[in-house]
């Protein structure tokens, strides 16, 4: 993958775990590592880990003696996520693009990936590719956003930036949110051989007293702040300011903000 929506280096993965990961990620974490490991499986990939967020619940959440690898496609990403783990936990770290696994056919019991579909080029090769490792039987786990109409501190967010920049606003913040339509997902799944197909909508209301951080998260904690850059004329901190104004006004102080995510499972017959 080389599209620039899916450059997270620099400081961004720092600022991605510390602003975002307490309160969009870490309650979806939990969740989707307590379905991967309801079966206890012994071999498990986890693709677009990230700083680890997942990885870490997943560890906490798997056997003992459960092999777990998590990959992501920037290698600053994984750097933060490795920190996150003592040696002999049984995690690997690889560098990895999901559309092209470097992994032999049949390898895992279950491959996990929470909230990186939406940033995959080719869809329907990351689900082939995530068939090709599973064992007959292995399950797929995944989760994508729901539209901006059930998590509107996106929408407020790109409001927000719009106001910047009227003739030229930077689009990342409509990536994460690209996949809200369960069907083409299904038949993507169906496409590439996987069956016993559930998708389950997650509603959530985070309450966070640090409204700053997170709007802090969403200006330097992607890719978002090389496409302010690149405008010039604007100073992300003033941008940051706005959007806490924004947040305060649309969900109180401290903030109860609401958001949807929607959770796939597929098995390799």
């Amino acid at each position: 993958m080389t599209a620039d929506t899916a450059r997270f280096v620099g400081d961004i993965p720092l600022h991605y775990d510390r602003g975002l990961g307490p309160v969009i990620f870490e309650d979806y974490a939990a969740d989707i590592a307590w379905r991967a490991a309801l079966r206890g499986p012994r071999e498990v990939l986890e693709i677009a880990a990230g700083t680890g967020i997942v990885t870490r619940k997943l560890r906490d959440a798997l056997p003992a003696d459960a092999r777990l690898i998590a990959t992501d496609l920037n290698a600053p990403m994984l750097e933060v996520a490795q920190a996150k783990f003592r040696p002999g936990e049984g995690v690997t770290f690889d560098v990895a693009d999901a559309l092209v696994l470097p992994f032999a056919d049949s390898a895992f019991d279950a491959v996990v990936c929470q909230f990186g579909l939406m940033f995959f080029p080719d869809k329907d090769a990351a689900h082939r590719e995530a068939r090709r490792v599973l064992k007959a039987g292995g399950r797929y786990l995944f989760s994508v956003w729901d539209s901006p109409r059930h998590n509107p501190f996106s929408r407020l967010g790109l409001e927000v930036v719009e106001r910047f920049f009227p003739d030229n606003p930077p689009q990342f913040l409509k990536t994460p949110f690209s996949c809200p339509e369960i069907d083409p997902i299904k038949e993507s799944l169906i496409g590439a051989g996987f069956t016993r197909i559930v998708a389950s909508v997650l509603p959530r209301v985070h309450e966070t007293g640090d409204v700053t951080a997170f709007a802090n998260g969403l200006v330097f904690g992607s890719p978002l702040i090389d496409q302010i850059r690149a405008r010039g004329d604007v100073a992300p901190e003033a941008i940051v300011a706005a959007l806490v104004e924004r947040f305060e006004q649309e969900f109180g102080a401290p903030t109860r903000m609401p958001m949807q995510a929607i959770f796939f499972e597929a098995e390799r017959a």
